[in-house]
């Protein structure tokens, strides 16, 4: 298994709870994004810079992962592809989808851009801060400690 993180709007506090995680287990992470970032300087920890254009990111990780691989995304389009491909997501906020939500949280996400695209709604997500973490970091445990026993 290894861990692919849509890398462009990833907060800095997640991409810190992976690197401690890909080092205390040795989990491979790869970050994909359309700009240069700086990682850590370590073999479990690499990235890819794809070209600047809508859903380059999302395709190239659709592309690389394999089934039971971890995909850290708030991306609800790329989510339902790759959990149609054999992954799991887990969100920055610590929301993990799976075949048996993806379906719902699409149909909730798509009805939402409908209605801001409408002006009925307007606004984004909540910040991220210390309770959101705190909720990735839970969900990646539980994730992780569940996969790495079988």
């Amino acid at each position: 298994m290894k861990i692919l993180i849509d890398a462009d709007a990833c907060p800095g506090v997640v991409k810190e709870i992976l690197y401690k995680v890909s080092h205390r287990l040795n989990l491979k992470l790869i970050f994909v994004a359309n700009q240069y970032m700086k990682f850590p300087s370590t073999s479990l920890i690499s990235s890819v810079i794809v070209k600047a254009g809508p859903d380059e990111a999302d395709n190239h990780i659709v592309e690389i992962m394999e089934s039971g691989d971890l995909i850290i995304t708030e991306d609800i389009p790329l989510a339902d592809r790759v959990v149609k491909k054999g992954g799991t997501i887990i969100t920055p906020r610590g929301k993990l989808l799976t075949e048996n939500n993806i379906s719902q949280k699409l149909a909730v996400r798509n009805l939402m851009n409908d209605l801001r695209n409408e002006g009925i709604m307007t606004g984004g997500p909540k910040s991220f801060g210390n309770k959101e973490k705190q909720l990735f970091a839970n969900a990646l445990d539980k994730f992780l400690t569940k996969a790495l026993r079988k």
